[in-house]
């Protein structure tokens, strides 16, 4: 293997420097050689250059750069509405929820997502978790793959989307992104070095049903979940939400504080049982008022206040997040690693 400043000491060197007889008594087939080298070794350099500058290019165009959706992004941050994430396009999201506790510790959990628009029916999402519980603990909790399906391309009365989620998650995790069987909130009591023992391998799905009239968006998402353990039950639950923008009377220039950058909404998420014991015996519901602000520039903020319904909910979870669009980023990783 040649040494790391191979190129640099050839550069810099007189022609045949070290070779036997001293220089000029190299042989011109080696010398050819040599040259044929030095000039392979020096088009990887500039194509390196090359990637990084068209890198550095789009990177700074994409931060740049406004959104391309034409859709608003929804105030919601347990339901979905039936858009998916424009094609090419990556989005990243940061995400917290405040829980208060009975019994235990109070709570921040938070994650990041990554979604990526694949195609204009197709929608894929790491999420990657974690939790800090008071005078306990931090911990990582695991990680989830999302996948959103859209069958019908055009606009309907009622627009379905298709949910499928993998989770490798261990019961130390506390986003609460959804409520499903018998979740109530005495589980997340359990000391983090306990609850952290457990890991579970889940497949959760779910019906995404959205529809939009007179400016308003109303979703319904039922769920299903089942551990990958044989003898583990179904379980069930559901997230409802509505929201529409401050005002439809779109500003004649671009702000940040105009009305219609801000969407108001409400959803409400709680859990419906399991095949062995379905309805709504131990279970726990929310209902959360919510607020996104859209910038124009791609970033949008979201904030949630969800307050327990029940005694077996938390009594509220606060919950906060920003994200940030980057248009054309599918074009850009292409153009990066040589692709056309």
């Amino acid at each position: 293997m040649l040494p790391k400043n191979h190129v640099l000491f050839r550069l810099i060197s007189p022609p045949d420097i070290g070779k036997r007889g001293g220089p000029g008594n190299g042989s011109a087939s080696t010398r050819a050689a040599d040259g044929a080298l030095s000039a392979l070794e020096h088009r990887k350099r500039m194509g390196t250059l090359r990637r990084l500058a068209i890198f550095g290019a789009l990177a700074v165009a994409a931060l740049m750069s406004t959104r391309s959706s034409s859709a608003q992004e929804s105030p919601y941050i347990v339901t979905y509405d039936h858009y998916l994430e424009e094609p090419g396009n990556l989005e990243v999201e940061y995400f917290s929820t405040f829980g208060t506790q009975r019994g235990g510790n109070d709570f921040h959990a938070y994650w990041a997502e990554f979604e990526y628009g694949v195609k204009a029916w197709w929608t894929t999402e790491l999420y990657v978790d974690g939790q800090t519980t008071f005078n306990d603990s931090t911990v990582f909790t695991g990680f989830r793959w999302e996948n959103r399906v859209r069958p019908l391309a055009q606009e309907h009365f009622v627009n379905p989307v298709l949910y499928v989620e993998y989770e490798q998650i261990n019961e130390a995790d506390k986003i609460i992104k959804e409520v499903e069987g018998h979740d109530v909130q005495s589980d997340h009591a359990t000391p983090n070095a306990v609850a952290r023992q457990t890991l579970d391998h889940e497949l959760e799905t779910k019906l995404l049903l959205s529809k939009n009239a007179k400016g308003w968006n109303f979703a319904l998402n039922p769920l299903a979940t089942k551990n990958l353990l044989p003898s583990a039950p179904w379980e069930f639950g559901y997230a409802v939400g509505a929201s529409r923008p401050l005002t439809l009377k779109a500003s004649a220039r671009a702000c940040n504080f105009c009305a219609e950058n801000f969407i108001a909404g409400i959803e409400m998420y709680g859990g419906l049982g399991d095949t062995q014991d379905l309805g709504l015996h131990e279970t726990s519901h929310y209902l959360a008022p919510a607020l996104a602000w859209d910038l124009p520039s791609g970033w949008t903020a979201r904030t949630s206040i969800g307050l327990g319904l029940n005694d077996n909910s938390h009594r509220m979870l606060v919950r906060w997040g920003l994200s940030r669009e980057f248009a054309g980023f599918g074009e850009m990783a292409s153009k990066l690693f040589g692709g056309r």
